[in-house]
This record gives C-alpha cells, structure tokens and sequence, in this order.
C-alpha cells in the first residue's frame, strides 16, 4: 500500500479522530480514566474487538488505496467500485471495524461515556450512510452500485457456502 497526502488526511481526519482523539477526551472529561481498574474479561474482550476493528479497518483502506485507487475521504473517493474481499460479504466493513473499535474501547474502560459515544456514532452511521453515501455511489458508479446494492447487504455480513 502507498501513502499518500490525501490517505493521510483521511486517516488523521476521520479514524484518529472518531477512534483516539474523542474517546480520549471522553474519558479525560468524565474522569473514568482515574478510576479504571484493570478486570480481566472486559480488558480481554474489550481487546479482542479493538484488535479486529483495526484489522478491518486497515484492509479496507488498502483496498480503497490499492484497488479503488483513492481513499476513504469524500474529498478523494475510490475511483473504482471495490466488491472485493470483506466487500462482497458486506457493504459497510469499514464502518463495522470503527463500531468495533468505539465498542472494544467502552468494554475495555468499562466506560458509560465510551459507551454512549459509541452508540452516537452508530446512529449517525445509520442515518448518513444510506442518505448520504449511498446516493453518492449511485450517482458515480451507476448501475453496477445499484446491481451490488441488491446482492450485498450494508450492515449483517453474509455467509457465502
């Protein structure tokens, strides 16, 4: 994967933002981060779904960056229409790697704050991406977005046999 200025405005932008820097200050503001206590189911799985997140949210920008030939940014968006990889499974994985990510942060401080951010953040999700984003790819890929609509679902992944 190559850097570029644009991919890195989009990671410093949006991810570092949603995923460190809010929840940061939610946790510095609330004080819970005094408090925290290390409790070893939360911590592991609290982990677990940061770690995943990640995970996703790293392949999915390469594939953005590798084969969509743009990023995640509005402002330089894939060129091409990426129904590869975890995108034929699902058509939000990046989204639900951030979901996981804000969850895995609320269990692993065992923070209402992180919590409650996290469920803003979902909410959003669910009202932007099909008003917003939805409609911009169907306006710039056309008929091949509107026949991938129909065949891949935008949040429960499928199961293909």
């Amino acid at each position: 994967m190559t850097v570029s200025s644009p991919l890195i405005k989009a990671i410093v932008i949006f991810p570092l933002n949603v995923m460190g820097v809010i929840p940061l200050l939610i946790l510095w503001f609330s004080r819970e981060i005094e408090f925290y206590q290390v409790v070893l189911l939360p911590t592991c799985l609290g982990l677990l779904f940061i770690i995943l997140g990640l995970c996703v949210c790293w392949v999915t920008v390469a594939m953005f960056t590798d084969y969509g030939k743009g990023t995640p940014a509005p402002w330089a968006p894939p060129k091409i229409l990426i129904e590869i990889g975890l995108y034929r499974y699902v058509r939000n994985p990046m989204m639900l790697g951030v979901w996981c990510v804000l969850l895995g942060e609320a269990v692993f401080f065992l923070s209402v704050g992180l919590f409650l951010w996290f469920l803003i953040f979902v909410v959003g999700s669910l009202v932007v991406i099909p008003l917003w984003e939805e409609v911009d790819l169907g306006r710039r890929f056309g008929e091949p977005y509107l026949e991938y609509k129909k065949q891949v679902p935008r949040w429960v992944p499928r199961i293909l046999f």
